[in-house]
């Protein structure tokens, strides 16, 4: 049970008398309607209220629960006085910005209204159908909003989407405040419109209402008042444990996979290769790419000192830049592919990745191609193979797409790092890794904001990779993968 449908509960039984015992010893409410009714006549005969119409009896069927026998159904008409506001001319200057409060539907934003936004002057008052009604009155919004329900703190008017009741007779304000919020389905159902729901004064005034004796009221008001700061501490620990499960899949995400690089989620095997025997083979490959030039060699990376140990390494595994353990790819700036450069595809066309491909995961999507003789004579260099990781590098930073077999002759974009990882390094474990040391350079930024992009190079490559045993490399990714499952099982 949410804390609204624990306070909808509690005025329910308190509309229904219910929610307090019943003293015999109460003056029932059929002599304090008497005497409600005389004073209504009284005032009617003096002016001070507008004669209207007599209201007819209240019938069984529109009768909708049980009350007891000291209670009272009324219409709402029968105990008050009600009338709309109205809203001055927008065009006229002289009536805006006055001394008069001027109540609108956003103004009643909780029990008590004691400010407004708008203020008209007295000759805008004079100029509309708007009243100044006294504090005290129970404002009952009719339009747009059916049955926000307030109370005037101060002398104000209000535009004409806000009756205001005044009751007469001896009364308990906010057992008729309680009232009126306990009911609002029933107001809200006789509402009328299709883009804007509203009620019409005549269905407010009709409209039954139970009446309590008058010592009820003030014990049901007290009860009801003595429930709601609990209601109110039962809201803020849902809307903590709304939040914390919320977001509690994520951090858990994150906890998996620090635990997971730091080898704390997977035992380790005695009889596993060490690390440093699979580094041997990721570095022969990388020199044998080199001597057939199918890489270029590069500058090699300093060594890793103990300030960079991102923790402590378990036993068996060794570390390495991430430069050491692929080959990266990004688009050279200027203006090497233009719109005007885009081809239908065809025999001769080359497709262009973009950054929806990796997103999305679906190599199929696109519609970008150049010629295949601008690709030969330039592009070359930002072709890509299956088994290629391409990156989104540009907004929506990190989402990696492996190549399958099968897809089209293309060339990654602008906003893509095409990543060829050495293919002794268990390429799960490598994504795994990435998608964790990119986030964790995301939270470290200076702004702490989300980067935009993906770190430069010379950044990039040196960032260090913990390198378990290839076996190991394997169990920790079944196991990561295990425990994924379950966090997205709690979204």
């Amino acid at each position: 049970m949410t804390a609204q449908d624990l306070k909808n509960a509690i005025l329910k039984l308190a509309v229904q008398g219910k929610l307090v015992p019943q003293n015999p010893n109460d003056e029932p409410a059929s002599e304090l309607l008497k005497r409600i009714k005389a004073e209504k006549e009284q005032f009617t005969k003096e002016g001070k209220i507008k004669k209207e119409k007599p209201l007819s009896p209240i019938t069984d069927d529109e009768i909708p629960f049980d009350i007891p026998e000291s209670w009272e159904w009324v219409r709402v008409a029968d105990i008050s006085s009600i009338t709309a506001g109205g809203t001055p001319s927008r065009t006229n200057s002289l009536f805006w910005n006055g001394s008069i409060p001027w109540v609108k539907i956003s103004d009643i934003s909780s029990k008590y209204v004691t400010e407004t936004e708008e203020r008209i002057t007295e000759a805008g008052l004079n100029s509309s159908s708007a009243k100044i009604f006294p504090k005290g009155t129970l404002l009952y919004t009719i339009f747009a909003t059916i049955g926000t329900v307030g109370i005037l703190s101060i002398d104000a008017a209000t535009n004409q989407a806000i009756a205001g009741i005044t009751f007469l007779g001896e009364y308990n304000l906010d057992y008729l405040y309680y009232v009126l919020v306990g009911l609002k389905d029933i107001f809200v159902a006789k509402g009328k419109g299709m883009a804007q729901m509203n009620i019409n004064q005549t269905i407010l005034k009709n409209t039954p209402i139970p009446l309590p004796p008058l010592a009820e009221q003030e014990r049901i008001v007290a009860r009801i008042e003595e429930l709601m700061p609990l209601v109110e501490e039962y809201g803020e620990a849902e809307e903590r444990l709304t939040e914390l499960n919320a977001t509690f899949p994520d951090k858990l995400r994150k906890s998996i996979l620090q635990q997971a690089i730091q080898g704390k989620l997977t035992e380790r095997h005695p009889a596993d290769e060490p690390a440093s025997a699979l580094l041997k083979r990721i570095r022969a490959e990388k020199e044998r790419l080199i001597k057939e030039g199918k890489i270029r060699e590069e500058q090699p990376f300093p060594p890793i000192s103990e300030e960079e140990m991102p923790f402590e390494i378990p036993e068996g595994w060794s570390v390495v830049r991430i430069g050491d353990v692929g080959v990266y790819k990004k688009w050279p700036f200027g203006s090497s592919i233009t719109k005007n450069m885009f081809i239908p595809k065809g025999p001769d066309a080359i497709k262009v990745y973009e950054q929806k491909n990796a997103i999305q995961k679906d190599h199929t999507l696109g519609e970008y191609y150049i010629k295949r003789s601008y690709f030969n004579e330039k592009m070359r260099g930002f072709e890509v193979f299956p088994g290629d990781v391409i990156v989104s590098c540009a907004g929506t930073i990190g989402e990696t797409y492996v190549l399958p077999n099968g897809i089209e002759q293309g060339i990654i974009n602008q906003a893509l790092m095409r990543m060829k990882i050495a293919p002794s390094l268990n390429l799960d474990y490598f994504l795994l890794y990435f998608d964790y040391v990119l986030k964790k350079t995301a939270q470290g930024s200076s702004n702490g904001s989300a980067i935009k992009n993906i770190p430069p190079f010379d950044v990039f490559k040196k960032m260090v990779l913990p390198l378990p045993p290839f076996a190991e490399q394997q169990r920790i990714v079944d196991r990561v993968n295990e425990l994924l499952a379950v966090c997205d099982m709690l979204k």
